[in-house]
């Protein structure tokens, strides 16, 4: 046997320190991605289409996003208009806003469907950031865990001998890094969406 050749096949068998951070990177990513969308099915005082994202609509069988089978616009501040593309869904549609908890009250004229966007009281508003903040957190416990998988990880690499010790505390120091950054990013995101919540126009 030449020298060389168990590490080798011992390296395919192992994961290499780029792939456990890349992996961990792109979850991490995915972890935003999810607390951002999230955080769109949260009310504010103002009208957007994107309120609509997580709604699901009957179609045929199907649940359906509504935007695949409706147009929407914000032709006024305060005011979302829900086009069906096929006019016989127009009641489905309805009913899957009003069911939603967005505590919305769509009318519509046979035609089209419109939504007023109503002022958030007081309560709601506490009632939101209260939300707000626990999904927050639960996305922030979701990083730490993928940091703790990422670092058991490194340490089985050290153990099998696929890495050294400096690599190890040179990985362990990175993975440190992009958790304490996509934390950030996350608190930036919520500290912003508390502000749209409780900005009383």
């Amino acid at each position: 046997m030449k020298p060389g050749t168990t590490i080798r096949s011992n390296q395919q068998r192992g994961v290499s320190v780029k792939e456990i951070e890349a992996g961990a990177k792109t979850k991490m990513e995915k972890v935003l991605s999810d607390f951002q969308h999230a955080m769109v099915a949260l009310r504010t005082g103002r009208a957007s289409v994107n309120l609509f994202d997580a709604i699901r609509v009957d179609y045929y069988g199907t649940p359906s996003p509504l935007s695949h089978v409706a147009t929407l616009h914000v032709p006024e501040p305060s005011m979302v208009t829900v086009q069906p593309y096929d006019i016989s869904m127009i009641g489905a549609i309805e009913k899957s806003i009003r069911s939603s908890d967005l505590g919305l009250n769509p009318m519509n004229d046979g035609r089209i469907i419109r939504v007023p966007i109503p002022q958030l009281t007081e309560e709601r508003r506490k009632e939101l950031v209260k939300r707000l903040h626990h999904l927050a957190e639960e996305h922030r416990v979701v990083l730490r865990n993928l940091r703790r998988d990422a670092n058991e990880q490194l340490k089985k690499a050290l153990k099998d001998k696929l890495i050294s010790e400096d690599d190890e505390r040179r990985a362990l120091d990175e993975t440190q890094k992009l958790t304490d950054s996509q934390i950030a990013k996350l608190d930036q995101a919520a500290k912003s969406k508390e502000k749209e919540i409780l900005e009383i126009k």
